[in-house]
């Protein structure tokens, strides 16, 4: 017990929902209702059972709103059919478990009646089937002609499609056609029935499409339709087919296969039959449009008409003589103006050559330049002038910044130079003794003196 896990009751009843809903998942199956209960909630809860077994189910509002259970009277308050005790229902539910209770339950998501339920499963089936041999394919469907002049009506003789169809024809466009090749709709022969006609629509070749249909019914009236053999007929047919069968609601492996669905067979009609209105308004249009092409091909000849004499007219002999007389003149107005250019040019050769001679001549050049030389001077002594003044005040600067510096200027300021009598300049007074005979020399003069004292600082 101690290297045991001990499970709580609710974590069982969790891993065996888990278990359930993961392995089972979604399955379909028959039975007979009992122990039917409409909640107030909306939801209902029953049993489904046979002769050996029962499971309970529940089917909550969002999903039991869509039923439609045709045996039995609708519930006005719910606005569906309910389901009763005792009925045979084909349900699509998941298996799951009550967790509360630990009770094992399905959770129903479709409900219908038992027989409808076995056909709608052999009609999905037989659906899949033909899907994947290609014969519901886009690329074997044939064109439907545009201008049909004969239908073949394959359907019952004495039904009200036949009588819907010939009546649109007859109101839409009475020209057209119709051959009836009459078949059963409804019933155990009624495949055959209908193979039948289309073989013999296809053998006898006087058709250009063929309206394969009935009138509306449940899916049990409709079958025939959803036979294999029928669905290889209408494949196999040279003649383009238009499936028109029940309402607009109710669909067909017939429609799948056939190369146009019309939702009812006054609708097939209309799509082969063009109304007789729309073909006058069509030949009004086209009478428009020949008379206005009629109109523009006359302009057209006018203007070629009237182009070709105006060529004829420019290749006239007449014409042409006129022609070379205009260009002679032209010709010979022109010889003239270049002749009396030549001769004007003649005529002005002479002063031209007498203005390039002036143009070319020395006294020309030489007074040039003379007038050259005399500027040069001019330029040349105005830039010696500048020079010299330019160098003189050079000069005087020089002399200012030397004054400056020159020791005569030093003395005129006020300062004087003393010697000894060896002339050397004096600048300590350990270089003279008492008695020592110095010169001063100051900025007007020299003056002797006597050394009496000599003191430091």
């Amino acid at each position: 017990m101690s290297t045991q896990h001990i499970l709580q009751v609710s974590e069982l009843t969790r891993k065996v929902r888990f278990i359930l809903e993961s392995e089972l998942n979604t399955v379909w199956l028959t039975g007979e209702i009992s122990n039917f209960v409409a909640a107030s909630s909306g939801h209902w809860y029953l049993s489904l059972k046979d002769s050996k077994s029962q499971v309970r189910c529940a089917m909550f509002k969002g999903n039991n709103r869509r039923v439609r259970l045709s045996n039995k009277e609708p519930n006005k308050e719910l606005n569906k059919s309910t389901p009763s005790n005792g009925q045979q229902v084909l349900v699509r539910a998941k298996v799951s478990l009550y967790e509360p209770r630990g009770d094992f339950q399905l959770i129903i998501e479709h409900m219908e009646d038992a027989g409808t339920g076995l056909l709608r499963q052999q009609y999905e089936q037989l659906k899949n089937k033909l899907n994947a041999l290609g014969i519901f394919a886009q690329s074997h469907k044939k064109v439907i002609p545009k201008h049909i002049q004969i239908v073949g009506i394959v359907t019952s003789p004495t039904g009200a499609a036949v009588k819907d169809i010939l009546t649109v024809l007859k109101r839409r466009n009475p020209s057209i056609k119709a051959i009836i090749y009459p078949a059963l709709v409804q019933g155990d022969y009624a495949s055959n029935d209908i193979c039948q006609a289309i073989y013999q629509a296809n053998s006898r070749r006087e058709c250009d499409v063929l309206i394969v249909g009935r009138g509306g019914g449940s899916l049990e009236d409709l079958w025939s339709f959803n036979e294999e053999v029928v669905v290889q007929a209408i494949y196999d047919s040279a003649i383009p087919v238009i499936s028109a069968v029940g309402h607009e609601v109710d669909t067909t492996l017939s429609d799948y296969v056939a190369d146009l669905r019309a939702p009812t067979p006054s609708a097939a009609a209309e799509l082969v039959s063009s109304d007789s209105r729309e073909v006058l308004e069509k030949i009004v249009q086209m009478k428009q449009r020949l008379t206005q092409a009629m109109a523009r091909k006359n302009q057209y000849l006018n203007q070629q008409h009237q182009h070709l004499q105006l060529r004829l007219a420019q290749v006239h002999p007449e014409q042409q003589l006129r022609v070379h007389q205009q260009k002679s003149d032209e010709l010979k107005l022109g010889l003239t103006q270049a002749m009396k250019r030549l001769l004007r040019q003649a005529e002005n050769k002479p002063q031209q050559l007498q203005q390039r001679l002036q143009q070319l001549s020395p006294d020309k050049k030489i007074n040039q330049q003379q007038a050259q030389v005399k500027q040069l001077k001019q330029r040349l002594v105005y830039a010696t002038q500048n020079n010299l003044q330019h160098k003189s005040d050079s000069f005087v600067h020089l002399i200012e910044q030397l004054h400056l510096v020159s020791p005569l200027g030093t003395i005129a300021r006020g300062y004087s130079v003393t010697r000894d009598n060896n002339n050397k300049v004096i600048s300590s007074i350990t270089q003279v003794d008492i008695d020592d005979e110095i010169s001063v020399q100051v900025s007007d003069g020299l003056i002797k003196a006597k050394v009496l004292t000599a003191t430091l600082g």
